[in-house]
């Protein structure tokens, strides 16, 4: 039992999925950052879907780390901007860093999707 006013830890599935948040957004943040450096081979559909992703895994990792009441809301949110993010990275199948990306989103979607049916 915990006292008023603390947190208990946060669970062993929480906690993964909070890591897999911090790891998609720094490969959408490093696939941007790759986007750019290419020039006009980067559509703008993709660069919007990785920022998208990326500010939506950190605020996600950011609300679960605080218990916030609308952490469930949130993963589920998170869900779906990863799979759009995945999605917009396939278009380019020859470029590693993009697989890399797509492979960290549908990793962080599915675990976000375990977190908004898991309880809090």
């Amino acid at each position: 039992m915990t006292q008023p006013g603390t947190m208990s830890a946060m669970s062993k599935q929480m906690q993964d999925c909070v890591e897999a948040c911090m790891s998609c957004h720094t490969v959408c943040e490093e696939t941007m950052s790759s986007c750019m450096q290419m020039g006009g081979q980067a559509q703008m559909q993709i660069m919007r879907a990785l920022m998208d992703c990326s500010e939506m895994t950190r605020m996600c990792a950011d609300m679960m780390m605080r218990r916030s009441p609308m952490s469930a809301e949130m993963c589920a949110m998170c869900a779906k901007a990863c799979d759009m993010c995945a999605e917009a990275c396939m278009a380019m199948p020859d470029d590693p860093q993009m697989m890399r990306c797509a492979e960290a989103c549908r990793r962080c979607a599915d675990m976000c999707r375990a977190m908004a049916g898991a309880r809090m």
